[in-house]
């Protein structure tokens, strides 16, 4: 299910880098993120019920980043709650980097893939720019930037490589 969930991580984190940069509305963007959401939310949930909590844990934080994005847009909400839960999400993507790509986990079943640390990195990274907006620092476009290459090297990519049992 990872490699489902991360096909559409890829492309919602695409879609917004590519929608910032070409001045969509918001509100307009705001639909890849509940499909996106939705479907993570569903995936986790199941995770949840399988008693698979590490990776429904994980990917519940993906899953809210999304519907939090798609609910502020949509109703044009104040945005510093969604920074706040993003600084949040990086320190953890800090964590289960260090977790799943250097350190592993006997007790969850993990074993060190340096690939993942450098995933979990980058997206640790890009959480970690909300610090920059609850900061109020100027990006420019440094953030739909990242979230496009993100979007393909950590989240297409390793999604198509695991639909297709290459990874």
């Amino acid at each position: 299910m990872l490699g489902v969930c991360l096909l559409f991580v890829g492309i919602v984190l695409i879609n917004n880098g590519a929608c910032t940069l070409m001045k969509v509305p918001p509100r307009s963007a705001a639909v890849m993120n509940i499909f996106t959401g939705g479907l993570s939310l569903i995936i986790n949930v199941l995770g949840l019920i399988q008693g698979n909590w590490y990776a429904a844990g994980t990917g519940l934080l993906f899953c809210f980043t999304y519907l939090f994005v798609a609910v502020v847009d949509i109703f044009g909400l104040d945005d510093r709650p969604f920074h706040i839960f993003s600084v949040f999400v990086a320190v953890n993507a800090g964590i289960f980097g260090t977790v799943e790509g250097i350190t592993g986990c006997a007790a969850l079943g993990i074993t060190p893939d340096i690939r993942w640390a450098v995933i979990w990195y980058l997206w640790a990274l890009l959480w970690g720019t909300s610090l920059l907006a609850l900061l109020k620092k100027d990006t420019g476009k440094l953030v739909p930037v990242l979230q496009i290459a993100e979007g393909v090297v950590t989240a297409w990519v390793p999604g198509v490589m695991m639909l297709l049992a290459a990874w």
